[in-house]
């Protein structure tokens, strides 16, 4: 592990000045709710927001994301669309791809796109649902695969049944087989595997499931001189060796160790660059309630609010030990729904730091070089949303943020797509990248 760096160059003042938004401040509309930080500027904004919704869904809604080059691949609970970010201040639409069925998580590899069906499809005749114009069986759920080498058209060609849907799906890349593999996210105790040829996508395939010991809600993969992923479910974390000396391979991760964390179930996860710190998140309520309130407010009739469900923490990927925790400081209302959610580490070898989208809390950026002292130094908060009478708030807020070739990209669940500059000595020498699946690091320090 990295030695403990003064955090004081990097915490300045920032993160207790925020910027009151004001008319002179000319902020873009999207954000005219937001408080945030004077290191934070919102630099661009294309909406896509809530649409009606459709038989079988009951919610829609923005959800994560995935980069290619100058493009941005934003999932949506009804398919999936395609911006192009060539000019982060003015990220402008290229396409919209109709795909019904929820969740809507997205991998993206050259010309092939991959995304997530969640729940068995419903209806017949004039209510079945479809993807990309496809009848979709009822009962199917899985993953699609596309051919997106025509931006404004994409086109399905293959869907692959899994047994139980696809929640979330990480992408990893086997290019010695030239082949996309996909850990797939949904199995009871362990996860789903499914492999995309790169020279024909169309001939996708499931690889089977495989036991871990609990079931996988999100996977994160690094590859370089580490080799290592972990499965972030089922009241912790299990880690794996995916080939050197540890064993295993991409198509057969070895189980090294699983971690229970008592009280703590798991959602989210991400490694340090050089692998050295492993960051473990969590979603108590399912994300649909407010549990980032001040410690002790009572949040449903049996539920107190807790430090813990609003941290996320670090740990050490060879012995599963803790080595610290990062605490929410922003309390939030009863009016919003909240937990850390999707997240990512900017790749600098400099310093660890972590962007993070947390529901209607927003954007938190977080120094934790120090993992025992880990320091807020950016962020981007909304108010809460209106919420219709009769209701204690109205879903939202920001489902993944992710930092990306020097500018932070923020997934709104009904706002859309936004781009955040941030102005943060503790981001400099931060290294571009062809392309980005935030869950894969496909290289190490």
């Amino acid at each position: 592990m990295r030695s403990p760096t003064k955090l004081a160059f990097a915490v300045l003042a920032c993160a207790a000045l925020v910027l009151p938004l004001s008319a002179s401040a000319r902020p873009l509309e999207a954000v005219s709710t937001f408080t945030y930080t004077q290191n934070m500027h919102p630099l661009g904004h294309s909406f896509f927001g809530n649409t009606p919704n459709f038989p079988g869904m009951t919610f829609t809604a923005n959800s994560d994301l995935a980069f290619w080059g100058d493009l941005a691949f934003q999932g949506h609970y009804r398919g999936f669309r395609i911006v192009d970010i060539s000019a982060p201040g003015n990220p402008k639409q290229i396409s919209f791809t109709e795909c019904f069925g929820n969740q809507g998580d997205v991998i993206v590899w050259e010309d092939i796109l991959v995304r997530s069906w969640n729940s068995p499809a419903t209806g017949t005749g004039s209510s079945q649902l479809v993807c990309d114009g496809e009848p979709v069986p009822a009962g199917w759920e899985g993953v699609h695969v596309f051919d997106i080498s025509d931006l404004s058209n994409p086109r399905v060609v293959a869907m692959v049944e899994t047994p139980n849907g696809s929640h979330t799906a990480t992408g990893v890349p086997d290019l010695e087989n030239n082949r996309l593999l996909v850990y797939n996210n949904s199995a009871p105790g362990g996860f789903d595997m499914v492999e995309v040829p790169l020279d024909n996508p169309a001939g996708a395939n499931y690889l089977g499931a495989f036991a871990t010991g609990r079931s996988c809600h999100d996977w994160a993969v690094i590859l370089g001189d580490v080799m290592r992923a972990a499965c972030s479910g089922g009241g912790g974390f299990s880690m794996f060796s995916l080939g050197g000396p540890s064993g295993g391979s991409l198509d057969n991760p070895q189980l090294l160790y699983s971690k229970q964390l008592p009280g703590l179930s798991g959602h989210s996860a991400s490694f340090t660059w050089d692998g050295e710190v492993y960051i473990h998140g969590w979603e108590p309520g399912g994300g649909g309630g407010p549990r980032c309130t001040a410690t002790g407010t009572q949040v449903t009739p049996t539920t107190v609010q807790t430090d813990d469900m609003k941290s996320y923490f670090f740990f050490d990927p060879e012995t599963g030990d803790e080595l610290g925790k990062f605490v929410m400081p922003r309390d939030q209302t009863l009016e919003e729904n909240c937990t850390i959610h999707n997240y990512n580490v900017v790749p600098t070898d400099k310093r660890y730091v972590l962007v993070s989208g947390n529901y209607q809390s927003g954007i938190s950026v977080v120094d934790f070089s120090d993992p025992a002292n880990a320091q807020e130094i950016a962020f981007a908060d909304p108010a809460p949303l209106p919420h219709p009478p009769g209701t204690s708030l109205q879903l939202g807020g920001d489902w993944s943020t992710y930092w990306y070739n020097g500018f932070i990209y923020e997934s709104d669940i009904t706002r859309g797509l936004l781009v955040w500059n941030l102005s943060d000595r503790a981001t400099a020498g931060a290294r571009k990248l062809d392309h980005l699946n935030p869950q894969t690091q496909e290289w190490s320090y």
